[in-house]
């Protein structure tokens, strides 16, 4: 890594990094394929059903896992942004788990269901997934465990569809997981190991287990394809969610996606998607806290070897439990090296201030974590590095007609009391 740049990070101020790797979409070699996109969109059609008869708030979806789109032109005033259209992708207000998680968790374990009642004869091999709802599927998935490591928002989304299914669930999670998230994966009858480190320990250890039990799956939050497509269909929501509101995105009129990133699967997954479906015209950004930029890190450092946080002098320690990361998936920034603008980094105290500012001048209840998806156009329009990624690509003249989407993550599951708090500081903080 640069120098300069490893200085500029250790002084922990926030900056905007551009990724040099950035290239067309066409020519980007990366180990997965478009088609998997196309493929998990049905997937998920698929699926409906089943979820709906599962989950009780996704009746009036017809089982379909969504999150609003809203245009946030005050918060953007409050903000201080100028020219161009902002809007909150709401996936702090999933259905079923309350986070963006909800679109790779659930995706996954329902899919893990259906091929592993089909290898044991519990349903034909061509048997729709509704075929999962019956009492004796559920009964025969209570001898096998679907297991995670998570700092929250993962575990709970993994937890609730394993259990929604009748699998036994286990949650690893690492020390700076939040307690009511604990809580609330014990009410859904999820067993929670608590481990006394990190987030990558929790990972490992839930891996080891499952290595050494048959019964066990392990649903690899670092490695996991299924994950990460699941994500990934949320680009084609977007497509026409901006269609409807007769939003066009072309060379003249630019998307700006602003991703929150732990460990990389769900930004990852939904960039890539954005990706496939934009093309060159979708300008995506990751976001990280400023003590933990594994992202960032590692793409700056180049992907010879594997590079994080505590390398680069910095020590994890962030309010945005679920962006304490050391290390990024290795698998996502393979994908995203040739396909991400760049990642942006934030301070905490800013984590909060813009928590309630999505409150006061949008209604949005969010997490500090999900927060920092509101940073990205400010850094984007008023840093050297930024001004530079928009001349470099020849958008300085299309701003008024650019489109700015904050994916906010999570925040709605907070129990009351906690939001209060965090509402609290952000506004004395404001002050």
């Amino acid at each position: 890594m640069d120098e300069t740049l490893l200085r500029r990070l250790q002084s922990l101020e926030p900056l905007m990094w551009i990724n040099p790797e950035l290239g067309p979409v066409a020519a980007a070699q990366v180990p997965v394929r478009p088609d998997q996109v196309v493929q998990a969109e049905a997937n998920w059609r698929a699926l409906a059903p089943l979820l709906q008869h599962c989950f009780a708030d996704l009746e009036p979806s017809g089982g379909v896992i969504a999150s609003e789109l809203a245009e946030a032109a005050e918060l953007a005033a409050a903000l201080g942004l100028g020219a161009g259209r902002y809007f909150v992708k709401g996936d702090h207000a999933l259905p079923v788990a309350g986070s963006v998680k909800a679109r790779g968790g659930v995706y996954e374990v329902f899919l893990h269901g259906l091929s592993l009642a089909r290898e044991l004869g519990l349903v034909a091999p061509d048997a729709a997934p509704e075929a999962l709802a019956s009492e004796a599927v559920r009964a025969r998935f209570g001898s096998y465990t679907v297991a995670v490591g998570s700092t929250g928002n993962l575990g709970l989304s993994v937890g609730i569809a394993a259990r929604a299914l009748g699998f036994r669930a286990v949650v690893h999670m690492s020390a700076d997981a939040k307690p009511w998230k604990v809580e609330r994966l014990r009410r859904h009858g999820v067993e929670v190991v608590q481990h006394q480190a990190d987030y990558g320990t929790a990972v490992a250890s839930a891996r080891q287990q499952a290595e050494a039990d048959p019964a066990i799956y392990f649903v690899d939050d670092e490695r996991s394809e299924l994950l990460f497509f699941g994500y990934s269909a949320a680009a084609a929501e977007l497509r026409d969610q901006l269609a409807e509101k007769d939003i066009p995105v072309d060379a003249v009129h630019p998307l700006f996606l602003y991703l929150p990133c732990g460990i990389g699967g769900a930004p990852g997954g939904v960039a890539y998607g954005l990706k496939q479906v934009f093309g060159d015209h979708a300008h995506c950004f990751f976001v990280e806290p400023a003590q933990s930029p594994c992202a960032l890190v590692q793409l700056a450092s180049g992907l010879e070897q594997v590079v994080n946080v505590y390398d680069a002098g910095l020590t994890n320690k962030t309010e945005a439990d679920g962006m304490a990361v050391a290390e990024v998936s290795q698998f996502v920034a393979q994908v995203m090296q040739p396909l991400l603008s760049g990642v942006y980094t934030v301070a905490d105290d800013d984590l909060f201030r813009w928590l309630a500012l999505a409150q006061d001048h949008a209604g949005l209840q969010l997490e500090p974590s999900a927060a920092a998806c509101l940073g990205g156009p400010q850094m984007l329009l008023s840093t050297a590095e930024g001004q530079g990624y928009l001349a470099q690509h020849g958008l300085e003249g299309c701003m008024g007609q650019g489109t700015h989407v904050m994916w906010a993550t999570g925040g709605s599951l907070v129990p009351e009391a906690e939001y209060q708090g965090f509402l609290q500081k952000g506004r004395a903080l404001l002050a």
